[in-house]
């Protein structure tokens, strides 16, 4: 049977280090690609596999909806989390920066760290603000249910869920769900795409303390989810 590595790269959670390592590892075997749209797009990740049959490595941002089957191929499933003020934090640092004509990116250009939030937090489809980890997770178990609750099933069908605190650790789990289809994979701790700045104290990132507490209402899912996974490992 064949077994391919499906990486779901969170936005600011350490996937492009992931990445780079599974590039380190593959070569030319790695591949990404991107979906249009937030609706589920499961059917197009499974032909994309199908289509690629060389590769190894299958990355991407933008796989929504439960994970893809396919005849005869045996897909590892991998997932790095974050304290989600810390990833909402890292992505203003980022977007600020980055070269992009994004709504993201020039809101991070306009607005300081709390005008970013601000303006993310008034859109409700938007949800790179608001409880993002929690929403792709529960893609994966599709139902009515509240919504941390089928984050907690779609985690349950993600094989190696890491915590980006313990890079190594999700690692070690990806080596060991690899097993014989990759017995030499290897890696050595990097973090790529890093902001210099992160960890500084600059006047943008200025934070008080009411719009701290309203980060955690609004992803008060996400904090939830990690608190129930940290106990359970």
């Amino acid at each position: 049977m064949r077994t391919v590595i499906l990486h779901y790269h969170l936005f600011k959670n350490a996937g492009t280090s992931l990445d780079q390592i599974l590039k380190q590892n593959f070569g030319d075997r790695w591949v990404t690609r991107e979906f249009g749209g937030n609706h589920d797009n499961s059917a197009a990740v499974a032909d994309w596999i199908r289509a690629t049959p060389e590769a190894v490595a299958f990355s991407t941002h933008t796989a929504v909806g439960p994970l893809p089957e396919i005849a005869g191929v045996r897909v590892v499933t991998v997932m790095l989390l974050r304290d989600p003020l810390e990833r909402i934090r890292s992505a203003y640092r980022f977007e600020r920066t980055q070269e992009a004509d994004t709504w993201g990116a020039n809101l991070a250009k306009e607005f300081a760290f709390s005008g970013y939030v601000r303006a993310r937090l008034t859109h409700p489809a938007d949800r790179q603000c608001r409880n993002f980890q929690a929403w792709r997770l529960a893609t994966l178990a599709p139902g009515d249910g509240p919504l941390v609750e089928r984050a907690k099933a779609g985690a349950g069908k993600i094989d190696v869920l890491g915590r980006v605190a313990d890079f190594d650790g999700a690692l070690t789990a990806l080596a060991a769900a690899l097993g014989d289809a990759a017995p030499d994979f290897t890696w050595e701790s990097l973090r790529a795409n890093r902001s210099s700045r992160e960890g500084a104290v600059e006047p943008h990132m200025a934070e008080p303390p009411a719009l701290t507490e309203r980060l955690r209402v609004a992803n008060a899912d996400d904090l939830a989810l990690l608190a129930w996974l940290e106990e359970g490992s």
